[in-house]
């Protein structure tokens, strides 16, 4: 019971915020180019998510890790749908890279779509990693973060899988600082059933940026390696 009535909040808030982010996107369109605004009432629909729930437990460090004058190309685990709502954590404004099946959900991909997020085919590799610079270089130019899950899909096992090129060479294209992301409990949101975990537990852990000029010095499939080290260390950490 308890379940269903979290099910109608959520659809309640969503309505409600949808309204107020065209609203914000029609009035600030014209001198808000990073969306600031927009990303605000997203950041407030998943703060009211997270924190309604009064048996949650939320453990988020490594803020001061975070320059909130920088642009990054942000780099997070992916386990669940839950992790796209938990990085509003992080005090940056950003922007998603999704695929665009994510774009088809009601409430969720119009949100996207408002947000300015980006969305990709991934059956298009060429093309998909041709717009995520381009746009992601252009949102970038407006002092907005670019977040990529580099592996890709979601992990069914829990374990951090392979990484993938794309947020990587979007870090050498742009110039920018690669901040990695790590996260645990997403996956646990919900039960088999669909029915409200209660007593979820989520960690998330901002580590140190990695600089540009480690960015732009090192091989790809080095800075691929040393990231995605990092993280999975992190990430055995939170798990113990």
């Amino acid at each position: 019971m308890l379940s269903i009535i979290f099910y109608i909040y959520v659809i309640i808030e969503l309505t409600f915020f949808f309204i107020l982010s065209v609203l914000a996107l029609i009035v600030c369109f014209p001198f808000d180019k990073p969306r600031s605004v927009v990303h605000e009432l997203s950041r407030a629909i998943c703060m009211c998510f997270w924190y309604v729930p009064l048996t949650w437990k939320r453990r988020i460090k490594g803020l001061e890790n975070v320059d909130k004058s920088k642009s990054y190309v942000i780099v997070i685990n992916h386990n669940s749908m839950a992790d796209i709502i938990s990085l509003y954590f992080v005090p940056l404004n950003f922007r998603w890279v999704s695929k665009r099946e994510v774009f088809r959900i009601p409430y969720i991909g119009q949100l996207l779509s408002i947000h300015g997020d980006i969305a990709i085919d991934r059956s298009k590799g060429a093309d998909s990693m041709r717009k995520v610079t381009e746009q992601g270089k252009m949102w970038i130019g407006r002092g907005v973060s670019i977040a990529m899950f580099p592996e890709g899909t979601r992990s069914k096992s829990g374990e951090m899988g392979r990484f993938k090129q794309g947020a990587f060479a979007l870090a050498k294209e742009a110039g920018v600082e690669i901040l990695p992301v790590v996260m645990h409990g997403t996956r646990d949101v919900l039960k088999k059933n669909f029915m409200v975990n209660w007593r979820n537990r989520l960690s998330v852990s901002v580590l140190p940026p990695i600089s540009v000029d480690k960015v732009q010095t090192m091989q790809t499939a080095e800075l691929i390696d040393y990231t995605r080290t990092m993280m999975v260390e992190e990430y055995e950490k939170i798990r113990k």
